[in-house]
């Protein structure tokens, strides 16, 4: 029988504050245990918290950036819980009022676009964190990460595939890298999952969920989620139940574990913090973050796809990071200082556009993937790129030599205009050298002349393939197909 799979997600978003949410401490990753824990992380009698202004940007830049309303005022609660990396015995959450409510996320999937609503982001603090090894034995506790800001992300139970939840995680992770407020970093825990599953039959009223907890790589949700959906089904199918619980992810095993069972809201005893004031955020305020947000991605792909007439999957790809939309602009925009190149009746941008955008994701893209680098990491620059593509436009290079002039600045051997002239690659485009040449191929393949008389068409690729090779693929494409054609017409 057929089990729908429900998913939400939760996302704890670190913010990329120079300082805790509600102290001075500083939030820099890899310090020494205790080392950036002041009195207020500590909870030491007599501490009182003050809210960072930085993080509420971030979190009003975010809710802007997700098209949610921006609450104009917002309360402070207190979670109450017991662990003993939380030295006040409590955590500093948003509850009731959180700063922003809903909103939405369009995700790009393979059969088209879905959006995926959001229901809410509120602003908390982070616990410290308990260590367990070189302690003889013993546990240790890092107060380090104590009061780290953190928005909260909380998605609507809306994804029904593992696939639509990781696509749903990088394109939300995306996004707060795109507008500036996190780094995105998931290995140092700056950008963390926890997903809520259940299954039901379709169209049934949703199943118990089970939250697990701390994913920190795309590929780690995806594997937990899988698991757990089968786990689910397959109790289910076996007469069992399935009850609500916190589990965490083995990715030893690819299995999940139960770790207690989940905590309701109510169990928290929620209620507003006595030392905070409640959040007020202004019209000017609001309008002032507005001004500072970049071209949306969403924007962005509609532009590119009306602007430079590129394909939709195309758009996607180059905003799936603000770091590949920012690379494939430069390109342009350095290609509009090369003079000499003619784009026709076109704009510079919407001649180049299609070319760049497939050179971008194909061709670096490519580089990048087999050296696990980031775009940010590429041996060949924006403006390296816009000089190669400069050199294929003037029909110095055909789009062929143009790939092993490619792999020779990716090992370092220099420049476009100086490989070109080193391997000796500037293509033939003189019209009456190409002539010659044809008239030798033509008279030294007299069968496949008569092939193609005949009405064989492969028999002219083969005649078109004889003169790349005679001119060791020099040869502009374009001249040799016209002057063959003109040739055998």
């Amino acid at each position: 029988m057929n089990w729908e799979i429900v998913i939400g997600i939760e996302t704890h978003a670190q913010l990329s504050t120079h300082s805790k949410i509600f102290s001075p401490a500083p939030t820099a990753f890899g310090a020494a245990p205790n080392t950036q824990a002041c009195a207020i992380d500590m909870a030491l009698p007599g501490t009182l918290p003050v809210l960072n202004e930085g993080a509420v940007e971030r979190a009003i830049r975010f809710g802007l950036a997700i098209g949610g309303a921006i609450n104009r005022r917002s309360i402070f609660a207190r979670k109450n819980y017991f662990y003993p990396d939380l030295p006040k015995g409590y955590q500093i959450s948003q509850y009731e009022l959180p700063i922003v409510q809903g909103g939405s996320l369009a995700i790009h999937l393979r059969d088209g676009k879905k959006v995926v609503r959001l229901t809410r982001a509120h602003l908390e603090e982070d616990a410290g964190k308990s260590l367990h090894e070189d302690f003889r034995g013993m546990s240790g506790i890092d107060l380090n990460r104590a009061g780290t800001p953190l928005l909260e992300i909380v998605s609507e139970p809306d994804m029904r595939s593992a696939e639509e939840a990781v696509v749903y995680a990088r394109t939300l992770h995306a996004l707060v890298r795109w507008i500036n407020i996190c780094d995105g970093n998931m290995q140092e825990g700056s950008f963390r999952c926890d997903a809520n599953v259940s299954v039901r039959r379709p169209d049934a009223p949703l199943g118990t969920r089970r939250e697990i907890k701390n994913l920190n790589s795309f590929r780690f949700l995806q594997q937990a989620i899988e698991y757990e959906a089968k786990w689910q089904i397959e109790t289910l199918e076996d007469g069992g139940s399935i009850q609500q619980a916190t589990v965490l992810f083995d990715p030893d095993s690819g299995e999940t574990r139960m770790m207690r069972t989940k905590e309701d809201a109510h169990d928290y005893r929620y209620f507003p913090d006595p030392d905070l004031l409640p959040l007020e955020v202004s019209e000017t305020w609001i309008a002032d973050c507005r001004t500072k947000l970049p071209e949306l991605p969403e924007a962005k792909r509609k532009r590119y796809e009306d602007e430079y007439h590129l394909f939709p999957q195309d758009a996607v790809a180059l905003t799936a990071s603000i770091d590949t939309a920012n690379y494939f602009e430069e390109v342009l925009a350095e290609l509009r200082k090369i003079p000499g190149i003619a784009y026709g009746t076109q704009s510079p941008d919407a001649a180049n556009a299609k070319h760049v955008a497939n050179w971008v994701i194909n061709d670096v893209g490519a580089l990048l993937n087999r050296n696990n680098l980031s775009i940010l990491q590429s041996p060949v620059s924006a403006s390296q790129l816009a000089s190669l593509l400069a050199r294929v436009f003037d029909n110095t290079l055909s789009s062929k030599l143009a790939k092993t002039v490619f792999e020779a600045m990716c090992a370092g051997e220099g420049s476009a205009d100086e490989i070109i002239e080193k391997k000796g690659l500037k293509q033939i485009s003189n019209s009456g050298e190409i002539e010659k040449i044809v008239d030798q191929v033509l008279a030294a393949n007299p069968q496949q002349v008569t092939d193609y008389m005949g009405g064989k068409e492969k028999a002219f690729n083969s005649l078109v393939g004889q003169v790349m090779k005679a001119t060791k693929g020099k040869a502009n494409p374009a001249q040799v197909n016209e002057i063959l054609k003109k040739k055998l017409g």
